[in-house]
């Protein structure tokens, strides 16, 4: 008997790896296949930056750490990280939802009987989603800034180079990871597509909106410590160091990418963590 399950163990971890890519793979064929999701996913950030960035634009001041520049930061430089983020947060609800769907129409409990680690389903939905937040938010990247050129963001002065765009990239997928572990954390519990949007416009939109991407966070008081307790925050401040070319005079308002990568890490590893620990239950209590 010893020697039979010596024999099994070795198969495991590519049944791990192969229903990863399975699942993650078929995230992919979905959304493709969904034209809307693509459009609402890209779309309606891009209307967002620009007439946000067109209606704003007169009545922005400048954040802190921006003062010291040779030439004022316009809004739609100030909005443009927080747009980028507002599509991964966006694709990892939309990819997270299907968990949601998946159960209802049988598929999920298919999954949980299959001879595999139940871990594999959250490894696949984060893997899938990530990939497919990653693919957009890249495309608003290079897209974004050929958008002054034709008068849509007047005053958009952001250039990434190749460097700049590989490293803003990697860590997009750092964001990515941790809104989708946070997405698949809310959805999994859930049996209720409307409780779902519940959340999401109670919890999800108020965390990007206090993450300093809308509006500058500096100053003191109650919402000061909101921005800064937000582990958004981080991710919007980090991408925000990353796309902004040339030196940046910075005060302690903005926080250094270390400390951006270091919380943004740490928050989607728990994410993760708690997610994978909620789909091991044997038996999971659903709620609306």
């Amino acid at each position: 008997m010893t020697s039979q399950a010596n024999a099994i163990r070795p198969q495991a971890t590519p049944g791990i790896w192969s229903g990863t890519f399975a699942l993650a793979s078929r995230e992919l064929v979905r959304f493709f296949r969904q034209r809307t999701r693509v459009i609402g996913a890209i779309g309606q950030p891009i209307i967002f930056w620009v007439l946000f960035g067109a209606g704003l634009r007169g009545s922005f001041q400048s954040p802190e750490w921006a003062s010291n520049l040779e030439q004022p930061l316009t809004y739609q430089e100030y909005f443009f990280p927080g747009i980028a983020v507002l599509i991964v947060m966006f694709t990892a609800i939309f990819s997270t939802i299907s968990i949601i769907e998946d159960r209802r129409e049988g598929f999920l409990q298919g999954v949980l009987a299959a001879p595999v680690p139940r871990s594999v389903i959250v490894l696949g939905k984060v893997l899938g989603g990530t990939v497919l937040a990653v693919i957009q938010a890249g495309l608003f990247l290079m897209v974004g800034p050929l958008l002054s050129y034709v008068g849509l963001s007047p005053g958009l002065q952001i250039e990434v180079g190749l460097l700049q765009g590989i490293f803003a990239v990697i860590f997009l997928t750092l964001i990515a990871v941790e809104l989708t572990s946070l997405g698949f954390l809310i959805a999994w519990p859930m049996n209720s597509t409307q409780g779902f949007h519940a959340i999401m416009s109670i919890f999800l939109m108020p965390m990007w909106l206090l993450s300093g991407a809308f509006f500058p966070g500096g100053g003191s008081g109650w919402l000061s410590w909101i921005i800064r307790l937000n582990p958004l925050t981080y991710g919007v401040a980090g991408l925000r160091r990353l796309l902004y070319s040339g030196d940046l005079p910075v005060t302690d308002s903005l926080p250094s990418l270390p400390v951006c990568v270091l919380v943004t890490a740490v928050f989607g590893l728990a994410c993760f963590a708690i997610s994978a620990a909620l789909v091991s239950r044997p038996t999971s209590h659903n709620v609306t």
